[in-house]
């Protein structure tokens, strides 16, 4: 019973993050929305299958689940966005350690998603 705990309270804290990035342009939708449903299979089937049947989050966690892709326009949408955080960081004129460690990260995340087949 803990371990099942363990994942329903992960899949919810995972839509819940995953919610607040749809209202957030800096903040992740899909990837959350994954989590959640590896969390909620492991926890609670019916949670996991409301998610698996929702009209807006339904096809990304079939598409990634199936092939491993993401959809073009959801691509587009995560470089645009990467690329306009690192923007604000520049702007804000943070330091060149922050903006160093910063680049790398968004241009492994970059390079992670336009590798991903699309769906």
């Amino acid at each position: 019973m803990p371990v099942r705990l363990f994942w329903i309270v992960t899949g919810y804290v995972a839509l819940t993050l995953g919610l607040i990035g749809v209202v957030l342009p800096v903040m992740p939708t899909t990837p959350f929305m994954i989590l959640a449903a590896f969390a909620f299979g492991k926890g609670s089937p019916r949670m996991r299958a409301r998610l698996e049947n929702s009209r807006y989050f339904g096809p990304a966690i079939r598409d990634w689940e199936t092939r491993g892709a993401i959809r073009r326009q959801h691509k587009t949408m995560a470089c645009l966005l990467m690329g306009a955080s690192f923007a604000g960081a520049l702007l804000l004129g943070l330091p060149l350690t922050v903006l160093a460690v910063q680049g790398l990260a968004l241009a492994g995340a970059t390079t992670f998603v336009l590798t991903r087949p699309s769906a």
